[in-house]
């Protein structure tokens, strides 16, 4: 196919502007083409052009003009040819040193699940916050309308991802601005908190007398601590002497199938003491005698983690089995919609 180029003139130092005729099937189109130095390279020291099309010469100059202002301001942004998938890897990888295993896990899962199926193929310069509240939009709508039918709250987490990710990127100087800060969030209705009125709790205490993990939930009662909280107490964190303990990690586990556990610092990374009233104490003490017991029934198959609240092993106490159990009871007390963390919300109102 036969191609004319007419060289124009240089407009005015806004860089080389030509005119290119193409003939296809004996017709010939016009068009006109631009091209401005951006930079040069640090190795060869060659120029790095850009080059901006356009029907009209007019059209062609004006484009030219915002680069050359976007150079003179050093406003100027090279193009990026990144996907949003590769970015996200890059940033998964890369750029989540300082946030727990768990939570970089999450970040993978919504990505994978989410984000990448439905916008990974677009360059990450070219997303537009229209494209992105039509995802946030798509993900809510019910499946019955074509939707995949999530919650608000996992619309939301899945925002969090993708804001943090594209906000990196603009750290990074491949996108100007974060095209989700202009996105809209379905509302999100918080679950209502039970906690236990005083008939309530005396029930509860009464119904786990002799319970396999009774000095459990009483310490969470009259503690606040969370679960995991609770779950990764350690020994040396408990004076009994004194009737004080430090609050300084909780046990979590990976949120995937088979999942190993592991210590993190406290919600909020922040360590607190608690003084315990002398029930809590004996509670304590009460346990230890408990544990003792398991240490000798278990002999050599004892394993010593240092923990408070153990299995029959000495071995981590995992969620499941204190869920279960807990709701369990909870059903016994006909309260089947009370969770072990409205025990923490107990405490603050019966404490208030």
């Amino acid at each position: 196919m036969p191609r004319k180029k007419t060289m124009g003139r240089a407009a005015n130092g806004n860089g080389t502007i030509r005119k290119k005729t193409v003939t296809k099937n004996g017709t010939e189109y016009t068009s006109w083409e631009g091209r401005v130095t951006v930079g040069y390279d640090p190795g060869t020291g060659k120029q790095i052009q850009k080059s901006v099309s356009g029907k009209t010469q007019k059209e062609v100059r004006q484009k030219l003009s915002k680069i050359i202002v976007e150079l003179d301001e050093g406003t100027y942004q090279a193009p990026c040819k990144l996907t949003v998938k590769e970015w996200l890897e890059s940033w998964l990888t890369d750029y989540l040193g300082n946030v727990k295993p768990s939570t970089a896990l999450l970040y993978r899962q919504q990505a994978e699940l989410y984000i990448i199926p439905k916008l990974g193929a677009l360059k990450v310069e070219a997303l537009t916050s229209d494209q992105v509240q039509k995802f946030y939009n798509e993900l809510f709508r019910s499946k019955e309308d074509g939707g995949k039918g999530l919650s608000a709250k996992t619309v939301k987490n899945v925002h969090g991802v993708f804001h943090k990710a594209l906000e990196q990127a603009k750290k990074n100087h491949i996108l100007r601005f974060n095209p989700s800060d202009a996105c809209e969030l379905p509302r999100i209705y918080k679950q209502e908190i039970k906690p236990l009125n005083r008939e309530q709790a005396g029930a509860f205490l009464r119904e786990i007398q002799g319970h396999t993990h009774e000095y459990l939930f009483c310490i969470a009662l009259f503690t606040g601590m969370r679960q995991g909280e609770l779950l990764g107490l350690a020994w040396d964190s408990v004076d009994l002497e004194h009737g004080t303990l430090t609050v300084k990690r909780q046990l979590c586990r990976e949120k995937k199938k088979g999942g190993d556990y592991y210590f993190s610092p406290p919600k909020n990374n922040k360590s607190r003491v608690l003084s315990l009233a002398p029930s809590v104490v004996r509670w304590f003490r009460w346990q230890k005698l408990k544990q003792n017991g398991d240490r000798l029934n278990a002999g050599e198959a004892w394993e010593e983690t240092g923990l408070v609240f153990t299995n029959p092993s000495g071995g981590v106490l995992s969620y499941r089995t204190v869920y279960d159990c807990f709701k369990r009871v909870m059903k016994k007390l006909n309260l089947p919609d009370v969770r072990f963390h409205d025990l923490r919300h107990t405490y603050a109102t019966l404490s208030a």
